[in-house]
C-alpha cells in the first residue's frame, strides 16, 4: 500500500510540475508538421539501447546516434534473461560481437534493417560511467567497439567518464529541478540526471553535428498527443522543444529517449527540460523530440523496449529491434510528422 501511495504522489508531483511550467501545455496538441532534415537519435540506459535499435533499423533516416549508459546493439536478442544477466551485469559474460553481427546479417538478408552502406555513414557518440552499477561499464566499451566494426573509427567517439548510471548535466541546473533532485554524479540514483558539472549534451551534439554554427533562437517546450502513434508501452503524451526559427525554416531533429524510471510520469520535467539538449538546440536551431514510454505490468520501470515486451507473446522471434518493431514504427512515424513538409 505504501509503495502504491508513493507512486501516486510521484505522478501528482509530475502533473503539477508540468502545469506550473508556462511553456508546457496542459492539454497535449497534435505533433506539428514541420520542415526538418538531418535527424539524430540519442538515448540513455534503455533509451540508449533503443537509440541504437532505431539507428540500425533506419540508418538512412539519421546522421548520427548517441548511446549513453547502455551496451551493444542486439544485446538481449529478445530474451529478458539475457537483458538482465548479460546486458546489465555480466553474470553470463560479455555478449559476443560476432554473434550480434550474425544477427544483423540475418536482418539484412530479410530486409528488416537498413543497409550496411547507410549504417557505415553514421556518426556515433558512446558514453558510459566508470561507476555505473546498473549497466556494467564494460558494456559501454563493447558498444563502442561494435560501432567501430560497422563504421570508420574516426566517426565514433567513445567518452567514458567518472559518473554513475545516468545522464550528466551541469551543476548550475540543480536549483531548477523542483522536488526531483539530481542524482549524485558517482552514486547515480534520484532522477538519473546526474549533477556532474559536465555538459554532456553539448559534447554529444557537437560531435554529431560538427559543422553546425550558432544561430540562437528562443524555444518552447510543449506536450504533444502520442495516442495517434499508438504502440504498446507508449504514454499518452510526449514532449517537443521547438525554437522559433524552426517553425518557419528547416531544422534538424534530435529524438531524445529517456531511460527507465526517467519518464515525465516518474521524474517530472527533469530530463525533458534540464538535460542540456534544449540549451544546445536553442543556440543552434534544433528540434528536440522527447517521446515517452510508460510503466505497466510487463514494464514496471517505464523502459523502452529493448528485449521484446511490446510485441506479441506468441511470436517466436519478436521483431522489436527491426523496422517491424512496434515502438520503432511509432518513433519513425513521429519523425515522419516532423519532416512532413520537407519536400
Amino acid at each position: 500500500m505504501a509503495s502504491r501511495l508513493a507512486c501516486t504522489l510521484r505522478r501528482l508531483w509530475a502533473a503539477l510540475l508540468l502545469l506550473e511550467g508556462a511553456s508546457v501545455q496542459a492539454s497535449p496538441a497534435a505533433l506539428p508538421a514541420l520542415e526538418s532534415d538531418g535527424a539524430s537519435v540519442v538515448g540513455v540506459s534503455s533509451g540508449g539501447y533503443m537509440a541504437a535499435q532505431l539507428a540500425v533499423a533506419w540508418p538512412e533516416r539519421f546522421n548520427g546516434v548517441g548511446v549513453v549508459a547502455a551496451g551493444p546493439w542486439g544485446c538481449s536478442q529478445g530474451a529478458l534473461s539475457l537483458a538482465l544477466n548479460q546486458c546489465m551485469n555480466t553474470t553470463r559474460g560479455l555478449p559476443s560481437l560476432e554473434a550480434l553481427d550474425e544477427r544483423l546479417a540475418r536482418y539484412w538478408q530479410e530486409d528488416l534493417v537498413g543497409s550496411h552502406e547507410a549504417l557505415s555513414s553514421l556518426r556515433v557518440y558512446v558514453s558510459h560511467g566508470d561507476d555505473d552499477d546498473v549497466i556494467a561499464p564494460e558494456l559501454g566499451a563493447l558498444a563502442a567497439r561494435q560501432w567501430r566494426r560497422w563504421t570508420a573509427e574516426s566517426q565514433v567517439r567513445y567518452a567514458p567518464g567518472p559518473q554513475g548510471h545516468g545522464w550528466p548535466v551541469r551543476l548550475e541546473d540543480e536549483a531548477e529541478v523542483g522536488p526531483y533532485a539530481l542524482g549524485g554524479c558517482r552514486q547515480g540514483g534520484g532522477s538519473f540526471v546526474l549533477a556532474c558539472n559536465d555538459d554532456m549534451a553539448t559534447e554529444l551534439l557537437d560531435w554529431l553535428y560538427p559543422e553546425r554554427e550558432s544561430a540562437p533562437s528562443p524555444g518552447e517546450l510543449t506536450a504533444f498527443d502520442q495516442t495517434e502513434f499508438a504502440a504498446r508501452g507508449l504514454a499518452d503524451a510526449g514532449y517537443v522543444f521547438i525554437p522559433e526559427q524552426c517553425r518557419e525554416h528547416a531544422c534538424p531533429v534530435t529524438l531524445a529517449l529517456h531511460g527507465c524510471q526517467m519518464s515525465v510520469d516518474a521524474i517530472g520535467d527533469v530530463f525533458v527540460r534540464h538535460s542540456g539538449l534544449n540549451r544546445w538546440a536553442a543556440e543552434h536551431g534544433q528540434i528536440v523530440l522527447y517521446p515517452q514510454a510508460e510503466s505497466s505490468l510487463v514494464n514496471p520501470q517505464g523502459c523502452w523496449d529493448w528485449w521484446g515486451y511490446a510485441e506479441s507473446a506468441l511470436q517466436l522471434n519478436p521483431p522489436f529491434d527491426t523496422r517491424e518493431g512496434a515502438q520503432i514504427r511509432a518513433l519513425i512515424a513521429m519523425l515522419d510528422r516532423l519532416e512532413a513538409s520537407a519536400e
